[in-house]
């Protein structure tokens, strides 16, 4: 089993290309594409950047050139509800993109058109194993299932906030998990979107997000870690 593993900046990546050993570099479309052991796991790691673009085409790279069997998403994103906390994690039951409107040419808000689903869906097995292992590492975390909304925007107001809360009961938002999902669900690739909250996508998100990127990240890294080498030894 090949494990793709997708982070939009570099702090969200490079503990993983540090731990990563028997590793090979492969450079395409201005990315590095870090294939070796993590965990006792065989990985591709690499930074899309930021954005649907980026992540979509970072995603059919790891479908085309590395053939992996798995593909997971990591990252930080924005709050939607309150009782999501900073440094929470949201794992995705299903992903869209907020910012696709074909309302005009009669497709629901969100709707990609001439595709016949309106939302990509996280795989269950990926869920449950997330879910077990954050139970075990990250116990006093709070962690969430629940629907990851993408779009290319930092969302840093209240207004827009509570615009996607109302029109797609989104847990958190963000800026790439929906056209990974997309890239995913046209290749048949089980996929998953892991988020830990770095802020509450409102007013103080500018402020907040650089304070807690951090403890977002760490977070992040000790699920990670104990589901590759749960994925590794099945």
């Amino acid at each position: 089993m090949i494990i793709g593993i997708i982070g939009a900046m570099e702090p969200e990546v490079e503990a993983l290309k540090e731990t990563m050993t028997d590793k090979k570099i492969t450079n395409k479309a201005q990315m590095e594409f870090y294939h070796g052991n993590l965990w006792g796991a065989e990985a591709v790691v690499v930074r899309s950047g930021i954005g649907k673009v980026n992540a979509a085409i970072c995603a059919q790279i790891l479908a085309d050139d590395f053939h992996v069997d798995v593909l997971i998403n990591t990252g930080v994103a924005g709050s939607l509800h309150n009782e999501i906390n900073i440094g929470d994690i949201v794992l995705s039951t299903d992903a869209l993109q907020h910012d696709m409107d074909a309302v005009g040419f009669g497709y629901a808000l969100g709707q990609i058109p001439q595709m016949e689903v309106w939302d990509f869906p996280g795989d269950r097995k990926l869920l449950s194993l997330a879910k077990e292992c954050c139970a075990k590492v990250i116990p006093d975390t709070g962690v969430f299932e629940g629907r990851i909304v993408t779009g290319d925007q930092f969302i840093s107001s209240r207004e827009k906030k509570e615009w996607i809360k109302k029109n797609f009961a989104g847990y958190c938002t963000e800026m790439e998990g929906a056209a990974i999902a997309q890239a995913a669900y046209l290749n048949h690739i089980p996929c998953l979107i892991i988020r830990a909250i770095s802020d509450k996508a409102d007013d103080s998100a500018q402020m907040v997000y650089s304070e807690f990127l951090e403890i977002a990240v760490a977070n992040s890294i000790k699920l990670l870690k104990e589901m590759l080498q749960k994925l590794s030894a099945n």
